[in-house]
């Protein structure tokens, strides 16, 4: 059995896709499903090729999953925060956040499931997920115990009232000590798994201060308005101000390399939310890991985060 709405970054996509990734099957089977009327939208049936709107509600029953369940794993997990509802982690770079294909294990999920503690989803191949992280971005991740907690932490973000700063080293120097970027992101029109500033697009806010800046590189701390896939990556190479590191968005050089930058310089340094069923403020805050901190120093910027 399944039944959720759907995250931001689910929104606008097509049902098939989506409920393929939720319930870890084939599309194929996830659109059979769909046409006989397994599972259902908002009660009612629903073309696989419908794209989701924020409010529904796709629930029903998957065939048995072709996809292989995933298994705990023998690997660290710096926990920031915890109590009998959810999980504040702390991602390493490198590690992608659930399996996918190409990635059965060795993710953050058979991580979580190696710590032995409930997660919500517990059938689902992303169990305790809330939200993601690129498979090289670092910093902080909200993990859910029960399905309940889930759903109230998925509206939140969808009521943009969890604050994620990120902080950013980007090549340039921006014009103006703050800004905010608009501009809709989407699929590149010609190279697919890539993300673009594209007329098609999802509406994208994303929101900038310069922290520091020296030798023409600049210390940006990144909030955003909406949490598209790869969003401030595209973002920022939009404005012509590239996350350094960042080999897919034009950020990467020689003259990154120098200060020993060996992928994008960004990470989730804070989280701030109201817990779901206390509505105590919680605010958690990340350190940059030894690499990001190291490249910094060399670039002559000072470390802003917590230690």
């Amino acid at each position: 059995m399944i039944s959720f709405r759907p995250n931001e970054d689910e929104v606008g996509e097509r049902i098939d896709v989506v409920l393929a990734s939720r319930g870890g099957v084939t599309r194929t089977l996830a659109q059979r499903a769909l046409k006989e009327e397994a599972v259902l939208v908002n009660g009612s049936p629903a073309r696989p090729s419908r794209r989701l709107e924020p409010q529904d509600v796709v629930a029903g029953e998957l065939p048995v999953s072709t996809v292989v369940a995933p298994q705990a794993e023998d690997i660290p997990v710096d926990v920031r925060y915890a109590d009998d509802h959810l999980l504040v982690i702390s991602k390493p770079p490198g590690l992608v956040t659930h399996p996918a294909r190409g990635h059965d294990s060795g993710t953050l999920v058979n991580a979580l499931l190696g710590l032995g503690v409930p997660l919500s989803g517990d059938a689902s191949i992303r169990p305790g997920i809330v939200h993601r992280l690129d498979k090289d971005t670092s910093g902080l991740l909200l993990v859910a115990k029960d399905d309940d907690t889930q759903e109230r932490l998925v509206d939140a973000i969808r009521r943009r009232e969890v604050e994620r700063r990120y902080l950013a080293l980007v090549r340039g120097l921006p014009g103006a000590a703050t800004g905010t970027i608009e501009a809709p992101v989407g699929r590149h029109p010609t190279k697919r798994r890539l993300m673009a500033v594209v007329a098609t697009g999802k509406p994208s806010v994303t929101h900038y201060s310069v922290l520091d800046e020296a030798d023409e590189r600049a210390l940006l701390e990144v909030t955003l308005g909406t949490g598209r896939t790869h969003q401030i990556r595209v973002h920022l190479a939009h404005l012509g101000h590239p996350v350094l590191g960042d080999r897919t968005y034009g950020g990467f050089s020689e003259r990154t390399r120098s200060i020993g930058l060996e992928r994008p310089f960004l990470h989730a340094w804070r989280l701030g939310f109201f817990h779901p069923h206390t509505g105590e403020r919680l605010e958690v805050a990340d350190p940059l890991p030894p690499d990001l901190a190291a490249a910094l120093a060399a670039a002559g910027i000072g470390d802003p985060s917590p230690r």
